[in-house]
C-alpha cells in the first residue's frame, strides 16, 4: 500500500490523496489550490495521475479547496463514485456551479484580451463549465455519518462528524491488502470544541495511519468571551462612533452562517442593537437555506437561537441580495450597513467590489474571521498592507481592519492536541498536512516531543509506501 500527496501538503489548499493498495485506487479529497500565480498554475496542469484508474473519492467536505477540482477529474475520465455526507453534497450543488460559473466568467473576461496576453492559451479557458460540474454532481453518494460503508471489496469506511462546516466529516477507512487490514484516519479540517452552531468533533482512538491537518498548529485562538468582546467592540465602534461600514469577507459555507448566528445571540443578550445586516452572495443564501434544513446537526444552543428568531422580537433586519443590481446598490450605502459577502480570502466575488467602496474610508472597518492563505488579498490586508490592487485600481487602506481569530472554523494547537489525545497508542504513521510549511513541521516537532510518535511532513507529490 502507498500514499501519495497531491495537495495540502507543507501548504493549505489543493487537498488531494491518493491511496493505492492492491486492486483499488482511490482519492481522499480533490480540492482547488488558492492563492498566487502557482496555485493557479496547479490547477490547470494535468493530473499527476490517471483519472480513468481512480475507482472512487471520499470526500471530508465541501469548502472548494477540498472539492473543487472534482468536476476537473471527472472531465479527464474520472468516471467512479464520490462519497461525501448528505449536507456535503446538497451544499456541492450550488459550490461546484457557482465555481464553474466563475470559471467560465474569468474566461470570458480573460479572451476579451484584458490580460489574456499574459496567460497561457489553455487559462483563457475556463478551468470547468457548467454543464462539467452538472455532469459530475450525478457522481455524488450520500454517506450517512456513523454508518459503515463499502466502496470497494477490499475497502470499508466511517464517515465521522469534524465540526467543521455543516457535513464535515473525519473519514475512518479500512484497507485488506494481503491478508492484512489497515485504519487510515483522514482528520479532513478539524472545527474548534465549543463553536456555535455544530457539534464538537468525533473522539477518535485509533489508527495505523493517521493524516491530521496543522492549519492552526502554531498558535491558540482567542476564548469566546475575548473574541465576543472584540466583536462587539468593532461593530459598536465603527456603527455608533464613527458612523461607517462594517465589511466582513465571509466563506460562503460555514462562516457565513455562524456570522448570522452571532450577530442574532449578541442581539439577544442585549450587547448589539438595531442591526443592518446584508448577506451580498446568492450562494451564502442558498448555503444557509440548507444549514437551516439540518437543525438535527445543531447544537444544543443554536437550536435555542432558532427558536428565538421565530418568536421575531426585536431580531435584528437581514436581507439576503440576489441580483447584481441588488449589490452594487450596497457599494451607496454610506454607513450603518453591516454586509457580509464572499469570498473569504478576498481573491474573488462580490467582496471585491465591496472593499474597493470601503477600504479607503477611515470610518469604515473590516472584519477578518478566516483563515487567509497566502498570495490572496486577504492575507495582504492581514499582512498590514497600506495600499491593495482591486480591478486594476490602487485602494489605499484607511479602514480599520479587526482580525477576529478566535471564530476560526480550525481547531488551534491545543485543540490539535486535545484531539489527538484520545488516540490509546501511536499511530504507525502520521502525516502533519493542511498547514503552512514552517507551521507543519512546527507542529509536527511538538507531536514527537509530547507523544515520540513517528511523524512525517509530506511535500508535494510526495509517495509513501506503508
Amino acid at each position: 500500500m502507498k500514499i501519495q500527496f497531491h495537495g495540502a501538503s507543507r501548504e493549505v489548499t489543493g487537498s488531494c490523496y491518493l491511496l493505492e493498495a492492491d486492486g483499488v485506487r482511490f482519492l481522499v479529497d480533490c480540492g482547488m489550490f488558492q492563492g498566487g500565480r502557482e496555485a493557479r498554475d496547479r490547477n490547470y496542469a494535468p493530473f499527476k495521475f490517471n483519472p480513468r484508474e481512480i475507482d472512487f473519492v471520499l470526500l471530508t467536505h465541501a469548502h472548494i479547496d477540498h472539492s473543487g477540482m472534482l468536476p476537473r477529474l471527472a472531465a479527464a475520465g474520472f468516471s467512479g463514485p464520490v462519497y461525501a455526507t448528505h449536507a456535503t453534497v446538497e451544499l456541492l450543488e450550488i459550490m461546484l456551479r457557482d465555481a464553474a460559473h466563475i470559471q467560465e466568467k474569468e474566461a470570458e473576461w480573460a479572451r476579451k484580451g484584458r490580460g489574456s496576453h499574459q496567460l497561457p492559451r489553455a487559462e483563457v479557458e475556463p478551468l470547468y463549465t457548467v454543464n462539467e460540474a452538472d455532469a459530475c454532481l450525478a457522481q455524488l453518494h450520500e454517506v450517512a455519518y456513523d454508518t459503515e460503508l463499502l466502496p470497494h471489496a477490499s475497502v470499508r469506511c466511517k464517515f465521522r462528524e469534524a465540526g467543521h462546516i455543516l457535513g464535515s466529516a473525519i473519514i475512518e477507512v479500512w484497507v485488506d491488502e494481503a491478508g492484512r487490514t489497515r485504519k487510515l484516519v483522514f482528520s479532513g479540517d478539524l472545527g474548534n470544541a465549543g463553536q456555535p452552531i455544530l457539534q464538537d468533533p468525533a473522539i477518535i482512538e485509533s489508527a495505523d495511519v493517521l493524516l491530521i491537518e496543522s492549519t492552526y498548529g502554531n498558535r491558540l485562538h482567542k476564548t469566546m468571551d475575548q473574541t465576543m468582546d472584540e466583536l462587539v467592540h468593532a461593530i459598536t465602534d465603527t456603527l455608533r462612533r464613527k458612523g461607517g461600514n462594517i465589511i466582513i469577507p465571509a466563506f460562503t459555507v460555514g462562516r457565513t452562517q455562524e456570522m448570522i448566528y452571532l450577530l442574532h445571540d449578541l442581539t439577544r443578550q442585549g450587547r448589539l442593537h438595531d442591526l443592518d445586516i446584508y448577506v451580498d452572495s446568492p450562494m451564502a443564501t442558498s448555503a444557509t437555506a440548507i444549514t437551516m434544513k439540518h437543525i438535527e446537526l445543531m447544537d444544543t444552543e443554536a437550536r435555542g437561537l432558532m427558536q428565538w428568531i421565530k418568536a421575531g422580537h426585536k431580531v435584528p433586519r437581514i436581507q439576503f441580495t440576489e441580483t447584481v443590481q441588488d449589490s452594487m446598490a450596497l457599494n451607496q450605502i454610506k454607513g450603518g450597513a453591516i454586509i457580509i459577502s464572499a469570498s473569504g480570502m478576498c481573491d474573488a466575488g462580490r467582496i471585491k467590489h465591496h472593499l474597493r467602496y470601503n477600504l479607503g474610508r477611515p470610518e469604515c472597518s473590516v472584519l477578518i474571521t478566516g483563515f487567509q492563505a497566502a498570495g490572496t488579498l486577504g492575507r495582504r490586508l492581514v499582512d498590514g498592507a497600506k495600499m491593495v490592487r482591486i480591478f486594476g485600481q490602487d485602494i489605499p487602506v484607511r479602514a480599520d481592519l479587526y482580525t477576529i481569530g478566535g471564530l476560526s472554523a480550525h481547531a488551534d494547537q491545543a485543540g490539535l492536541l486535545s484531539w489527538l489525545g484520545h488516540f490509546r497508542k501511536p499511530p504507525q504513521h502520521t502525516f502533519v498536512v493542511h498547514g503552512e510549511e514552517n507551521i507543519a513541521f512546527a507542529f509536527a516537532d511538538l507531536i514527537r516531543k509530547n507523544w515520540n510518535w513517528n511523524v512525517d511532513v509530506p511535500g508535494y507529490r510526495d509517495t509513501f509506501e506503508l
